[in-house]
């Protein structure tokens, strides 16, 4: 079985080719537009691999949340691809892609929303592969994050993602967690949560996968801005 997954919800795009139960990844290079990218990286990382298109089993993606244009990105050249050569696609989700990159049981996934907000979702890891959402998927001001009503705030609770950075002040509200800001979307723990959707039978048609977008807007108004006190 081969699964290519595409990663581009941040800044930090990359690729991973699954293959037999190995993961090989490579990561976009810096100050690029993912759209110029992605695709000659995932060309060369078959390569590498003495592999092909052709030889796929299916594509996965990061369906989001994320950047808009990077999740727009991904989604177009899996369904692209897809289409092309007949196979499924595997959308899979940033924020449980963080979580199972934690390698925890009890995971929250801060992911920087911009605008001041920042994506969030809790999960619980029944088994390696296995993710349950413990709650929806949310856009919340940092002010207003919390781990779910029976999560005690333990080093057993592991708090994931780059709202650290664009939010210092989550580390104090967490404290008691074990925060893992270095954690953020990547390819390879989406490579090896798309095999295992493979697997059960999940692939979609090309033509129904959507991104996931949460947000329904990019940016303030002028008024909204201006409201903010901003400029």
């Amino acid at each position: 079985m081969r699964i290519l997954a595409l990663e581009t919800s941040t800044e930090s795009g990359s690729c991973a080719l699954w293959q037999e139960g190995e993961t090989l990844t490579a990561n976009c290079p810096a100050n690029a537009p993912h759209s110029e990218t992605l695709l000659p990286l995932a060309q060369r990382l078959l390569a590498a691999a003495q592999s092909s298109f052709a030889a796929l089993d299916a594509i996965a993606f990061d369906m989001g949340p994320g950047m808009f244009t990077g999740l727009r990105v991904a989604c177009g050249i899996a369904q692209g691809m897809a289409a092309a050569l007949d196979k499924p696609v595997l959308p899979i989700g940033s924020l449980e892609c963080m979580a199972y990159a934690a390698g925890g049981k009890q995971v929250l996934s801060l992911l920087d929303a911009r605008m001041g907000e920042v994506y969030t979702g809790a999960f619980w890891m029944r088994e390696p592969l296995e993710i349950q959402a413990v709650s929806a998927i949310r856009l919340l001001k940092p002010k207003d994050l919390a781990l779910p009503d029976d999560w005690p705030e333990t080093e057993a609770v592991q708090v994931t993602g780059n709202a650290f950075l664009a939010y210092p002040q989550l580390a104090e509200r967490f404290c008691r967690c074990h925060c893992m800001p270095q954690i953020r979307p990547h390819a390879k723990p989406l490579a090896e949560l798309a095999a295992e959707a493979f697997r059960r039978g999940e692939g979609r048609d090309p033509a129904l996968a959507l991104p996931r977008y949460v947000r329904d807007k990019v940016a303030y108004t002028t008024a909204e801005r201006a409201a903010a006190g901003g400029h």
